[in-house]
């Protein structure tokens, strides 16, 4: 299993924030280099960068993306505020492996086909971030009427082949993944499946392994060492 280390980036930092509120932060690196190296020496085949400050509108942290992508050996994607064919450009060109998008393949789905057609399913991943399996979009702040397996056969049907599902109920909590929740998105999702919110322990990555899910990020759990980052790569 992939199991992806997450920097979220806020104000310049790398932060963990509590169930995605950006009031509630938690510092771990104030250099996100430091924390992308890190990482990245203790063996991560793959990095996932999040620009927090984007993502909720307020800012972005595009000076930061373009040093970690001028530093670094392994591949890593990028999302947070990704809502145009634009800003999509923008990241890959700076080296992205591929871009994560949330918001815009809820709200405006045929931007999500243009980018899948201009950059094709390999470099564009959706993150579909729920409350359960209730979407919530825009950062977390907005709830929806969507549910996870029925967006989720949706980006299926326009050509998506690798999806990240987030539990924000527990996302940056340590209080342990909702399996059964997961049991249901991996039953609904056909294609690559990636899974985070509340990974506490190595039982929680053992337990997306038996339910057949392919990836893991981890952001919380790795940064306070209750999981050993070199036993899963």
């Amino acid at each position: 299993m992939l199991v992806i280390p997450a920097v979220d980036i806020q104000s310049g930092r790398a932060v963990r924030l509590f169930e995605g509120d950006p009031r509630q932060e938690t510092v771990y690196y104030e250099n996100p280099l430091e924390a992308a190296l890190h990482w990245q020496k203790q063996g991560a085949r793959m990095l996932h960068l999040v620009d927090l400050d984007a993502a909720l509108g307020r800012g972005e942290n595009r000076a930061v993306l373009r040093t970690l992508a001028a530093s670094l050996a392994i591949p890593f994607e990028v999302g947070g505020g990704i809502r145009s064919l634009e800003a999509a450009r923008e990241v890959l060109a700076l080296g992205a492996s591929r871009v994560v998008v949330g918001t815009v393949a809820v709200k405006a789905p045929e931007v999500l086909e243009r980018m899948l057609g201009e950059f094709g399913p390999e470099r564009v991943v959706v993150s579909l971030d729920a409350r359960g399996l209730e979407v919530v979009v825009s950062g977390w702040a907005e709830e929806t009427a969507l549910r996870v397996q029925d967006l989720g056969l949706r980006m299926w049907e326009l050509g998506v082949r690798t999806l990240i599902y987030t539990d924000v109920r527990r996302d940056g909590t340590l209080a342990g993944l909702d399996l059964e929740v997961i049991r249901e998105v991996r039953a609904a999702w056909p294609g690559f499946l990636i899974a985070g919110g509340g990974i506490a322990s190595d039982a929680d990555l053992e337990g997306l392994r038996r339910l057949g899910v392919e990836g893991a990020i981890t952001g919380k759990a790795i940064y306070e060492g209750r999981i050993d980052l070199k036993k899963w790569v």
